[in-house]
């Protein structure tokens, strides 16, 4: 590049050392960034045009390997634990040198970002990469200034990304070769040793995590979109629960599939783009998604290719079960240009419930939804490969833990207050299994899930007669159109009632285990919440 040292200047990277670089290339736009990603064989192109990358032995986050610097601005603020790992300013300080030490001599992507849509609550962010694959990623997914902005452009916050530099656990005071170091004081984040996208994407929705509830504004790890009567609804849920699916509605605006705040002006989007899982994807189930994962522009990520045709097979999970499809939001038809929404009239929490025994959905008190909300809960299913198919419960507190930098209640509260505000209504929707558990059972069909949801969604489950769940106190539509009345109770749908019973009673417990954590935080009321009703 010529002129280097003035783009040095520019960039402000001489602030952070990188004054040695070979070449920064700054603000580079989609064909650029394909024709470096070839050049230097980062990845191949599908046939229809989309870049083929895989991660290595990383195919997800390493959230184990995170840390945010103790220091005296942040001590009392964060939540420390195993989720908010603390390390010392001296290390963060050994691994910046190293890094930038790596980076002499070498090529850098440059991408300046906005993380918010909006204008009131946005971050500029500066991503520094050291591979023209991962500056693409950002530049999909979050939000791009405009050419005037550009030139004044001045980072909140600057990442520097390294994934094929290595740490020392002995030298830096890491766990492993990965890490991902969040230095609020410096306004730095320091990513090494991981080539999985996802770690630039959620070391800034951490940022955010810590940030805006001090303005007001609730993080949320959750989808959201609008009906064409400018109703705007938000779909909490950890990743494999059925976010993006459910919020890619073609009757629906998109807002947004993973990430948003919840201010006084509404609901806003975090990202300028998806990331969207793409195991088993099909045109027929998913027909947004799909379309949108088979466009030039798009990043597929841990997807096989046929091996002469060239054509994405989404039903491969070889590489890795999270492979991944990137892609900006204008290439979803019925996108929000500005990312923007009213405040929410319907709040739904998803769960995949591999033990079979929660209902398909079910309508919450205000108690409830708090309650559901501080659990976070979904199920994982064991790893086949080595014979195991029983269901682990897993409590992911806020539906988002590993992001989120607070005490969960302070976001519990900013929850609780909006809703009451705002008179929000809450459901918990399970797109897990029906008929038994993971192995007996099958899993609930998309058209069902979708089915309820756009039920709630136009109000025609106002009025039905609601039951409630012996086990968990729910209360259970007693019919959905479109979706067969057995369904609806999961005790019906299981040949063992005992078992069922037996199950039922089995996650009960775990849940009131798991709550016991938040109870010197909640009043009764939120306590008693997740008992069962006999109880």
């Amino acid at each position: 590049m010529e002129n280097l040292g003035y783009h040095i200047s520019k960039l402000g990277l001489d602030r952070h050392g990188l004054k040695d670089v070979a070449t920064a290339r700054w603000n580079y736009g989609t064909p650029a960034l394909y024709e470096q990603s070839l050049y230097r064989r980062e990845g191949e192109l599908s046939a229809d045009g989309c870049i083929v990358t895989k991660t290595g032995i990383y195919t997800g986050r390493s959230p184990k390997d995170k840390f945010f610097v103790d220091e005296p601005g942040c001590h009392n603020e964060i939540d420390w634990g195993s989720v908010n790992q603390p390390i010392s300013e001296k290390s963060f300080d050994i691994v910046q040198r190293r890094m930038i030490e790596y980076l002499k001599g070498r090529d850098i992507f440059v991408q300046d970002v906005y993380a918010g849509a909006d204008p009131a609550f946005r971050l500029k962010v500066r991503v520094i990469t050291e591979m023209a694959w991962h500056s693409l990623f950002a530049r999909n997914m979050f939000l791009l200034p405009s050419d005037p902005e550009l030139e004044t452009f001045e980072p909140e916050f600057t990442i520097i990304h390294c994934p094929q530099w290595q740490s020392d656990p002995k030298i830096d005071g890491t766990h492993t070769e990965v890490c991902v170091l969040i230095n609020l004081k410096t306004k730095m984040v320091l990513v090494g040793g991981s080539l999985y996208t996802g770690e630039i994407k959620k070391s800034v929705f951490t940022l955010l995590n810590y940030l805006l509830p001090a303005r007001g504004v609730l993080p949320m790890h959750a989808s959201a979109n609008i009906g064409p009567n400018g109703d705007a609804a938000i779909y909490f849920g950890l990743s494999g629960t059925g976010k993006t699916t459910i919020s890619s509605d073609s009757s629906r605006t998109l807002i947004g599939d993973d990430e948003h705040g919840w201010s006084d002006n509404g609901v806003f989007n975090f990202e300028g783009g998806c990331y969207a899982k793409t195991i088993n994807l099909s045109a027929e189930a998913e027909p947004e998604i799909y379309n949108a994962s088979r466009r030039w522009g798009t990043i597929l990520e841990n997807v096989v290719l046929h091996p002469e045709s060239r054509v994405p097979d989404f039903d491969d999970g070889t590489l890795a079960e999270n492979a991944r499809s990137s892609y900006p939001m204008s290439y979803v038809p019925n996108a929000s240009p500005n990312g923007r929404g009213g405040h929410p009239k319907h709040v739904i929490m998803l769960t995949a419930d591999a033990f079979g025994v929660l209902p398909p959905i079910s309508q919450l008190t205000p108690e409830q939804a708090m309650y559901h909300f501080l659990s976070g809960y979904t199920a994982r299913v064991a790893g086949t490969e080595r014979g195991v198919n029983t269901p682990e419960a897993t409590f992911s507190t806020c539906f988002g833990a590993p992001f989120m930098s607070r005490h969960p209640t302070v976001y519990a509260k900013l929850l609780g207050e909006k809703l009451a505000r705002h008179g929000a209504k809450c459901w918990l929707v399970n797109t897990g299994w029906s008929g038994g558990s993971y192995g007996v059972g099958h899993r609930m069909k998309i058209a069902y899930t979708k089915a309820m949801v756009r039920a709630v969604l136009d109000g025609k489950l106002a009025g039905v007669p609601l039951a409630q769940d012996p086990n968990f106190g729910l209360l259970i539509p007693a019919n959905v159109p479109e979706v067969p009345k057995e369904v609806l109770t999961p005790r019906n749908t299981w040949k063992d009632k005992q078992d069922y019973d037996t199950t039922a009673r089995s996650l009960v417990k775990q849940f009131e285990v798991n709550f016991k954590q938040f109870e010197s935080h909640v009043d009764d009321k939120v306590k008693k919440a997740g008992i069962r009703a006999a109880a």
